[in-house]
């Protein structure tokens, strides 16, 4: 007589188990799917933003707004470089589900695109060669780029050593960094950065860099609600690990950048800019860390209002709908034997 057998069910892989899960049928995770197709539609080169007329523009600025433009591109010089070394040392080592990882295989392209058209930027901006040599090298000998960089840092030194995360401990200092990532760096040290951009825009000036800014700003703004969107499905899976104390490190986290970015903001605006000065952006930081808080699902601390009429298109309360009211809106079209021409 045969004994029957049992068959049991394996156990259900969470999204920061350990492992390199390669099976995409059947998806788990469908909504990051969707985000890369989405991604994969909005591709753009370097090659496509015209700066002849930048060129000329140099000229007009004053030696105030000369010194904010260096060093906006001293920042962008490095800035990409930085979240792109976290993504292929921490992101896509933690992050288990193969829909998950090609969208980071596409963020990480995006942000070489970005370092591409930063390089170009350096070298259409300051043709003297020591003056972009010293651009390169912002982080190491101008205080507020450096601040910010160790800020960084910090934070891609906090998992180093983390091979697998197999702990609830070693799950919230995952979860620290990419929200660090996420709300800190790219939702707000670039989108500080961007409004000097548009602000620059505002005056007619540099609209190439206005051009290219729109694209970057759409990418970072979809990475953004990638990372969030992979906080939601832990918070799901692990509701355990979003206690008390994870909440208050992030909104310490996030009173930390919004100093570091401070610093930033009174090195480029100096004794200030027309329409432009360090109080200013210290309310319009406050402003976006708010809506990060918001977004992790944390008590908003400032309760500050944009000051920046010129950001109302790049309002960051309203990414959701970025992409349908752009009016330079970039899209090309994808072929293959997967559709991706549904709206987006």
């Amino acid at each position: 007589m045969t004994t029957p057998t049992t068959e049991t069910t394996p156990a259900r892989t969470l999204l920061l188990d350990p492992g390199m899960d390669l099976t995409l049928r059947p998806m788990r995770y469908p909504a990051f799917y969707e985000q890369y197709r989405a991604a994969i539609r909005n591709t753009w080169t370097v090659e496509e933003v015209d700066l002849a007329t930048d060129v000329s523009d140099l000229g007009k600025l004053s030696t105030g707004e000369h010194h904010l433009v260096k060093r906006l591109v001293a920042f962008f010089a490095t800035g990409d470089s930085i979240v792109a070394n976290n993504l292929v040392l921490n992101l896509y080592k933690h992050i288990n589900a193969p829909e998950a990882r090609l969208y980071l295989s596409r963020q990480l392209f995006e942000e070489a695109v970005h370092v591409q058209f930063y390089l170009t930027l350096l070298d259409t901006y300051l043709p003297d060669h020591e003056e972009r040599a010293q651009a390169f090298a912002a982080i190491e000998h101008i205080p507020s780029i450096r601040q910010k960089g160790e800020f960084c840092f910090r934070w891609i030194d906090s998992i180093d050593a983390l091979d697998e995360l197999r702990t609830v401990e070693d799950r919230r200092k995952f979860l620290l960094n990419l929200i660090c990532f996420a709300a800190c760096i790219e939702g707000l040290f670039f989108y500080g950065a961007f409004a000097y951009v548009y602000w620059l825009r505002s005056r007619g000036l540099l609209d190439g860099l206005a051009t290219g800014t729109n694209w970057v700003f759409r990418d970072e703004s979809m990475h953004m609600n990638f990372a969030f969107s992979v906080v939601d499905t832990v918070r799901s899976e692990e509701p355990e690990l979003f206690d008390e104390e994870l909440g208050r490190q992030v909104t310490q986290m996030l009173r930390e950048a919004v100093e570091c970015e401070l610093q930033f903001a009174r090195d480029v605006c100096g004794d200030g800019l027309p329409g432009m000065n360090a109080e200013d952006m210290h309310r319009y930081l406050r402003y976006v860390a708010d809506q990060r808080l918001t977004r992790l699902g944390l008590p908003a601390v400032f309760g500050d209002t944009n000051p920046f009429p010129f950001m109302e298109l790049q309002d960051a309360q309203e990414l959701t709908n970025f992409f349908e009211r752009r009016v330079s809106a970039y899209q090309v079209a994808v072929s293959g034997s997967v559709s991706l021409d549904e709206e987006f």
